[in-house]
């Protein structure tokens, strides 16, 4: 039995030794960011507000996959959650670890478990590098809750990982750092007095900065590397100061690494940046990610390969010459070789990227679908062959032979009878296509003819407190007729295309309401976070609840406030400094009477960058009641009541809600700073089903909110027989009737500079 002084011992050399391995460890090791708010970048998934930093911070983490080019802190990001997490951490890497680590890590995990009743979280570095059976290990447990997994990998996950696991995992993906991000890197570790160089006296001159960041492309651990170097072979000056400069910097950091990896993921996005580039037609980018693939060593082969695809599907009959020119300089190339081959890469390139643009050749996988679900072959008889059996049974009888025809064309059924009108080939109107698409477009229209030979958002119906307690299967019917639904659908689809909304987002619903924004914007974001406004107790509890339905990371937050108070209250929730990506909205500032000041209010909390997007009932210029009726069954007197109280009702400088229009809110909204504003107006006709007690409440006289009738304002036109009249002729032209009831939106998209 060993004695307690050896022990003391042992621990005393094991202490020594990991201390003596800090202070000799690289600086870039040194550095690593302890807390997140050491943590430099990655702002899309852990800044103010983010998914993953609140995950961090209240300790509820489920298991992740952090996926990213090297030395963008994904290991980082794990000890992190080490210095911070109640649960116990474990560690092992991929490269040096087989299937009896990982077992050994279970079982301690079961046994802090069962003993402790503590989660274990088990970190695995380049987790990738796993085969199947070792993926295979880790998901039973996973499934049960034994371990929470946080992977790391260079390799996309979706291709390299398991399915299994990555189906039972939240993938964050972390970007190439910016020059901003590696040059705070680098200050902070001359700064740092502890773990970087903040007790030796040095200086690093602009430009050699500048050199070392944009040599490091993005990878913070070579920027640190290159510091490193550069101050530990430059000797001090005769006042004790070592100085940097760009001569230094380049000694120290030598030529710029691309990142490629011709079997691996970025190999693929690369060729796909190059096919978007020409998709695009965007030479200058083209010829980048091209020379950039050349510069790694792609086999130019391949290059051309792709270009050949690209001439077909997004050339094609647009510029019929596209794929022989590809084809002639690849064969050009295989002559000449490298390096003069470079020329006809760049020739077909430049030639793709710069031509007229159609995919109309994807009309074959219509055709090729609508074959695979067609019922049977219905091949029309005049079209079948004549040569075996015309007499015993008709086939080809009645083809007409085009060549025989004016234009060596006439009109007959070409397609079996199950699919008649069914168009495939839509061409498009870009160079040569656009004169072949009148041609066919002619042609279809004559093969027919032969063929067929053989919102609350009116002041009318807003109103704060109707009184009115409407039988909900009319209302059913109401809304089915007047296809509101759809309405709303389309008002989604436009406001989050407008604020071009990604995974990671942080995005704020300023009136929640019933969610119709809110649920679709966090299926979107999925790993950033959204946050909704609900402006009162009864939108509160309903959303609320709906959110409940999300899982406990994912689920919108619902704050609730109102539009007076919406800084103050989204500070106390969700910290005083976050500012959102997107901040979307319905019928936010249409009926406040300060809309400049209160659009000003929403964009201080808007990122630099970030997006307003704002869906804004315009009422001013909505539906009309006089519109709809026939004036010629009307008296011209009663008309003229109507019309000026209309008129009244639709002007009244005094209603926020209808004292502007489209182009005063433009100007009140004009040359606001920092802020790029761009609106769009849409007109939308809905079907709605007029019923008598929609006229009966449009013509009360009794005014039950701030807002009044536009029967009160008729009375006071008209004697009483004189409106009983007029309300009776709009009964007997309108109730019951199916109208097209027009509403005008105006679509607000602000940009941050």
């Amino acid at each position: 039995m060993p004695d307690s002084n050896d022990l003391s011992k042992t621990d005393l050399f094991e202490s020594n030794r990991e201390e003596l391995l800090r202070k000799t460890a690289p600086l870039a090791d040194r550095m690593r960011p302890r807390t997140l708010d050491e943590y430099i970048g990655q702002e899309h998934i852990i800044g103010a507000g983010r998914l993953l930093r609140r995950a961090i911070q209240i300790d509820q983490l489920s298991s992740l996959i952090f996926y990213g080019p090297p030395g963008t802190g994904k290991t980082t990001l794990a000890r992190i959650i080490a210095n911070t997490t109640k649960a116990q951490f474990l560690s092992i890497n991929a490269v040096l670890s087989g299937v009896k680590d990982i077992r050994e890590s279970i079982d301690t995990a079961r046994k802090t478990l069962s003993l402790y009743g503590r989660r274990t979280i088990l970190f695995i570095d380049e987790v990738h590098r796993f085969n199947k059976s070792q993926q295979d290990a880790l998901l039973p447990h996973v499934e049960n809750g034994t371990i929470i997994l946080i992977g790391a990998t260079t390799e996309n996950p979706y291709f390299e990982v398991n399915k299994a696991l990555v189906s039972r995992s939240r993938i964050f993906q972390l970007i190439q750092l910016t020059e901003k991000d590696l040059k705070a890197v680098a200050v902070q570790a001359v700064n740092d007095k502890e773990r970087g160089y903040g007790k030796k006296k040095i200086i690093i001159e602009d430009d050699a900065l500048d050199h070392l960041v944009k040599v490091a492309n993005g990878d913070a651990r070579s920027v640190l590397n290159g510091l490193e170097l550069a101050v530990e072979t430059t000797k001090p000056d005769s006042s004790g100061v070592i100085r940097i400069c760009r001569d230094i910097a380049e000694e120290s950091i030598q030529k710029r690494a691309v990142l490629y990896d011709k079997d691996g993921d970025v190999h693929y996005d690369t060729i796909s940046a190059f096919i978007k580039s020409i998709r695009g037609s965007d030479p200058d980018a083209a010829l980048y990610w091209m020379s950039k693939m050349i510069y790694a060593g792609e086999d130019p082969r391949f290059i051309f390969r792709r270009m050949m695809i690209l001439a077909c599907e997004d050339v094609g009959m647009a510029d019929p010459k596209a794929l022989g020119v590809v084809v002639d300089s690849a064969r050009a190339f295989d002559y000449v070789g490298l390096p003069e081959g470079r020329y006809h890469l760049a020739h077909a390139c430049l030639y793709l990227a710069t031509a007229p643009k159609s995919n109309s050749s994807m009309a074959f996988f219509d055709a090729l679908d609508a074959v695979s679900n067609e019922n049977k072959d219905d091949i029309p008889d005049h079209l079948r062959d004549a040569n075996r059996d015309k007499n015993g049974l008709g086939h080809g009888a009645g083809y007409l032979y085009p060549h025989a025809y004016r234009d060596h064309w006439v009109a007959q059924q070409y397609l079996p009878s199950s699919l008649q009108g069914k168009v495939f080939y839509l061409p498009s109107d870009q160079g040569c296509e656009k004169e072949t698409g009148q041609r066919v477009a002619r042609f279809r229209e004559a093969q027919l003819e032969a063929m067929v030979e053989d919102d609350d958002s009116s002041p009318l119906t807003y109103d704060e407190k109707t009184g009115k307690k409407e039988n909900r299967s009319k209302e059913w019917i109401d809304r089915s007729l007047g296809n509101r639904g759809v309405q709303l659908g389309k008002i989604r689809k436009q406001v989050l295309s407008r604020a071009m909304l990604n995974k990671d987002s942080l995005v704020l619903d300023l009136n929640a309401r019933t969610g119709m924004l809110t649920f679709e914007a966090a299926r979107i974001a999925a790993n950033g976070a959204v946050w909704a406004l609900a402006h009162d107790n009864k939108s509160f509890k309903t959303v609320k609840a709906i959110a409940e339905r999300f899982d406990l990371l994912s689920r919108p937050q619902i704050v609730l406030s109102s539009m007076d108070s919406f800084e103050k209250d989204l500070k106390t929730v969700a910290g005083e400094n976050v500012r959102f990506d997107a901040i979307i909205g319905r019928n936010i500032i249409s009926r406040c009477s300060e809309k400049k000041e209160l659009f000003l209010r929403i964009t201080k909390i808007l990122n630099k960058g970030g997006r307003i997007v704002l869906a804004e009932p315009v009422s001013s210029e909505g539906q009309r009641l006089s519109d709809l009726i026939d004036q010629s069954k009307i008296d011209a007197d009663l008309f003229k009541y109507l019309t000026e109280a209309q008129t009244e009702l639709f002007s009244d400088c005094s209603d926020s809600m209808v004292n502007w229009n489209s182009d005063s809110l433009k100007s009140e909204f004009n040359n606001i700073d920092k802020i790029e504003v761009s609106y769009h107006r849409q007109i939308e006709n809905i079907q709605k089903r007029i019923s008598e007690a929609d006229i009966d409440f449009w013509f009360r006289t009794t005014d039950i909110s701030k807002r009044r009738s536009l029967g009160s304002r008729i009375a006071q036109y008209c004697s009483e027989k004189q409106f009983q009249k007029l309300k009776d002729e709009i009964i007997l032209q309108l109730s019951n009737k199916i109208v097209n009831w027009k509403t005008v939106y105006l679509y607000i998209t602000a940009v941050k500079k």
